[in-house]
Parts: C-alpha cells; sequence; structure tokens
C-alpha cells in the first residue's frame, strides 16, 4: 500500500465566527476549516481536520522543493509513493522535509493532521480501531465536561449551569469571554457558577492566555478562586512561560493545566520539567498527532502528570481524541 495523494480541502461555512456568541452566550462555530485527506493506490482514505489556518495549511502541502535544500519542502511531495503504515518514519521524514520553515506553529498542525490520517489508513486496512493499534482500550466511557465562555453577569453563569446539568454533564468548564478584565467579577462569576453546580459537579476554568499576566499576578487570581474548588485552572499564563508556571503551581493548591498550544515530545518535556504543571492538554491537531501524543502519554505517565486531551474543531478530531 502506497501513499498517492495527499490534498486539503477547504470549507466555508455561512456566517459565524470562531469566537462569535448567540444570544445564550454559546459561540456559533467556526467559519473556515481545513479537512486534509490522505488517499492509497488500494482506496483506503484517511482523514483529519487542520486547526490551523487554511489557506497556510494548503501551502504547506502543496508547495514544491524542487530545487531546494531539505528542510524547505512541501508534505504532498514528502508523502509520495510512501508506505502509510511507516507512522514513526514519515513523522521524522516530515519533520525534517519542514524544519527550515517549521519546528512548531503550522508546519507541526498539518503534520499532525497527516498522522491522524495515517493512524486512520491503518485502522481501516487491517480492519481494528485506532485505540487498539495504540495499545489497547483501558476503559469503556470517556467523562465529558461541558466547554463554553464566561457570561456577563451571574445569572447567566447560574442559568448556564442549570442547562449543562440537566443534559447530564458531570463538569462544566468556563473561559475566556469576559475573563480577566476585572478580579472581582471574575470570582463572581465563578462563585455564581458553583453555586448552581453545587458540590456533587467539578467546575473547571480556562483563565485564558490572551490575557497578559505576570506569574505573581496569576497566583492571585487562582487564590482568589480556590474557595471555589475549581478543577483545575487553564493557561493563565503565556504558552511560552515555562518558569512562571513554576512559580504558580507552587504557590497554590489548584492544579495548573497547560498544553494545547504546545507541541512535540520535547515541548511538553519543558511543561513537566520547567513548568512544573499538574495536568497536561495535548491537541492532537495540534501537538504531532497520534505519533506525538502517545509518546507524551507515556512522558506524563513516567512523571505522574494527569493528561486531559484537548480537542476543539470537528467531530474527526472530537473521535480521533477518544481513540486516544
Amino acid at each position: 500500500m502506497k501513499i498517492s495523494d495527499v490534498e486539503v480541502i477547504l470549507l466555508e461555512a455561512p456566517g459565524g465566527y470562531d469566537t462569535q456568541a448567540d444570544d445564550t452566550g454559546e459561540t456559533t462555530g467556526f467559519r473556515y476549516l481545513a479537512i486534509l485527506r490522505v488517499t492509497t493506490d488500494t482506496g483506503i482514505k484517511g482523514y483529519a481536520d487542520l486547526e490551523t489556518q487554511p489557506q497556510v495549511a494548503k501551502a504547506i502541502v502543496e508547495a514544491s522543493g524542487a530545487g531546494l535544500a531539505p528542510g524547505f519542502q512541501g508534505l504532498r511531495e514528502t508523502l509520495l509513493g510512501e508506505d502509510p503504515v511507516e507512522v514513526e518514519r514519515l513523522w521524522h521524514k516530515m519533520y525534517m522535509a519542514t524544519v527550515y520553515y517549521g519546528r512548531r506553529g503550522a508546519a507541526i498542525q498539518v503534520i499532525s493532521g497527516v498522522d491522524i490520517a495515517l493512524w486512520d489508513i491503518i485502522g481501516k486496512s487491517v480492519g481494528q480501531p485506532v485505540w487498539k493499534l495504540l495499545g489497547g482500550g483501558y476503559r469503556r466511557r470517556v467523562r465529558a465536561y461541558a466547554s463554553t465562555l464566561f457570561r456577563e453577569q451571574p445569572s447567566q453563569m447560574e442559568e448556564a449551569c442549570r442547562r449543562y446539568v440537566e443534559q447530564g454533564f458531570t463538569a462544566v468548564k468556563f473561559g475566556w469571554g469576559v475573563f480577566g478584565q476585572d478580579l472581582d467579577r471574575d470570582e463572581c462569576l465563578v462563585a455564581a457558577a458553583r453555586k448552581a453546580l453545587g458540590n456533587g459537579t467539578d467546575l473547571l476554568i480556562d483563565a485564558g492566555w490572551y490575557v497578559h499576566r505576570t506569574p505573581k499576578e496569576a497566583i492571585r487570581m487562582v487564590r482568589s478562586l480556590e474557595a471555589y474548588r475549581p478543577f483545575f485552572v487553564e493557561e493563565p499564563l503565556s504558552p511560552e512561560d515555562y518558569d512562571g508556571y513554576a512559580e504558580l503551581a507552587a504557590a497554590v493548591e489548584t492544579p495548573i493545566a497547560c498544553g494545547e498550544q504546545e507541541a512535540t515530545e520535547w515541548g511538553f518535556r519543558a511543561l513537566i520539567e520547567q513548568g512544573k504543571v499538574d495536568i497536561l492538554q495535548p491537541d492532537l491537531s495540534r501537538c504531532g498527532g497520534f505519533t506525538a501524543a502517545r509518546k507524551i502519554a507515556h512522558l506524563a505517565e513516567l512523571h505522574n502528570r494527569l493528561v486531559i486531551p484537548h480537542a476543539w474543531l470537528s467531530d474527526l478530531l472530537t473521535a480521533a481524541s477518544l481513540h486516544f
């Protein structure tokens, strides 16, 4: 079995933007989406969604490396004629083919999609689910948490909590939105959520790394919320502020989560060893796909860290994340 084509399909939905909220405070979904399709000469196709700038993803796949030195290649040329089962070797080949303009960012995000699609092909070719190919099932059910934006008023927070509990969720995460603009209001909103959820439902907080905070400001913020028992506080600092994360993690009782913006096992090693975070959040569409994510999971096991995969895209990523 050989790879015969690699394509990026650009999709656009009518109206709506990623962070635009409707009347209830929920986001309306994304407007643009890139789907990656890997085709083999046997007719088996693998799919993944790409969480990156769609036109950039298409350029990375279709770029010609003719006449260029190694490290400047496009991924389609790199993969044509290859055996899709050789995921470890192909991951390294793609990494080295893009190394001068990649190593992180869009290049790794496209490599992530290719890797997911390759595992999709392997599973289809042998008639086995990817979770079994990765080493076997440790669980038959996966706990889901609702993920939504912070509302502007405590009453709106309470209403959102009631709605999610009625749907059967046992954990709710609020993030972004108005959070981070006013510390007192932040505490009022979190207090309202805890009141509505009661003691039987976990409350998760995504503080929003786009809000600039120093480590001491992050410590003050997390401590102000600890009375409301958040399951974790996610990304209160810039993803690259490893020293700041270490300072924060040492100063608070609440578990600190980070990793949705991180990539490769090297990046997650820095989060663990230098950042000292409690919970790793690898996103399959960003960290390097299944091939990188299983190394990250093994690394977390060695360091006794919790792994909660991040997934915010289409049902393709949700399905892949469930296998992981």
